[in-house]
């Protein structure tokens, strides 16, 4: 029976979803059922918790968690003193980073975030949200919106700050954008003290090797293939590689095995060049994790 314990917050709501495919594909099974706030996990080490992300970094700066997943906007938005641990670029809808954005009616006047003095902002991020205005010396009234805030503008808001993705949303209630505020992602969070740890650190360490190894799998692929010695130089010219590729002698001494990781944006050009270089018996294969 272990003696030690990692306490992990998995963030609810959109996030859940993505994040759970996430850790499978690093190694570890959590199960959420559907009512309890304490999903398993196959890892004796590690207990988890869900813990909506807007919440998380408030929890683990004040230790009730030792680490968690939450968006940088959320660590911001609560001004919490926690040790960063790495950004994993990830969404509920894609591997891009979110956006929170000004926006106004399409048939608005207004132009510039300096237009909306004196106005009404609605938004969740109020406390992100009014330190921006403050920093640019524009008085607004900033309220929280608990949802459905791009129907706000122009009856119970003159604008509002909400993250988007694509933007379509906001498009589909007639809204435009007038400035961003900033861009934001996943991070992997810890407590200061538990950073502090021997122990807890280095299980902090490896979900952040493990989970960074997993995102970086998922846009790569494994490219295998025979060459001459002859046509070598031919062949390493159009194969990229994160780093050199491992070469192998076979059977045939004018025969080698070739064997790299490329981006799998990149296949469907190199294989014809590979092919073409005098690449022969060539195989892509997907990775599970890329440990750089």
């Amino acid at each position: 029976m272990t003696t030690h314990k990692l306490k992990l917050g998995i963030p609810k709501g959109s996030l859940q979803d993505a994040t759970i495919a996430l850790f499978e594909r690093a190694g570890w099974h959590i199960y959420a059922s559907g009512r309890s706030y304490f999903p398993t996990i196959d890892d004796p080490e590690i207990e988890c918790m869900l813990v909506r992300a807007q919440e998380m970094a408030r929890y683990v700066e004040h230790g009730a968690l030792d680490a968690g997943l939450t968006g940088n906007d959320w660590v911001l938005e609560n001004n919490s003193d926690v040790e960063r641990i790495t950004s994993l670029t990830y969404s509920k809808a894609s591997r891009t980073r979110v956006k929170w954005v000004l926006a106004v009616p399409e048939d608005s006047p207004f132009q510039k975030p300096e237009d909306l003095a004196g106005k009404t902002i609605a938004t969740e991020l109020v406390e992100f949200t009014k330190r921006y205005f403050a920093e640019k010396k524009i008085p607004v009234k900033v309220e929280f919106s608990w949802g459905a805030t791009e129907v706000k503008p122009p009856m119970l808001a003159d604008a509002i700050v909400e993250v988007t993705e694509t933007g379509s949303s906001l498009r589909a209630n007639r809204l435009r954008i007038i400035e961003t505020l900033m861009e934001s992602e996943t991070q992997l969070i810890a407590n200061k003290s538990a950073w502090a740890d021997p122990w807890k650190r280095a299980k902090i360490e490896t979900l952040s090797m493990m989970l960074n190894g997993a995102m970086d799998a998922q846009m790569q692929v494994g490219l295998m293939l025979n060459a001459r010695k002859a046509d070598l130089d031919k062949v390493l010219s159009v194969l990229p590689a994160i780093n050199s590729p491992t070469i192998s002698h076979l059977q045939d001494p004018e025969w080698l095995a070739l064997n790299t990781i490329l981006d799998h944006s990149l296949v469907r050009e190199v294989i014809p060049k590979l092919k073409a270089a005098g690449g022969t018996g060539i195989v892509e294969y997907p990775l599970s994790k890329v440990v750089l």
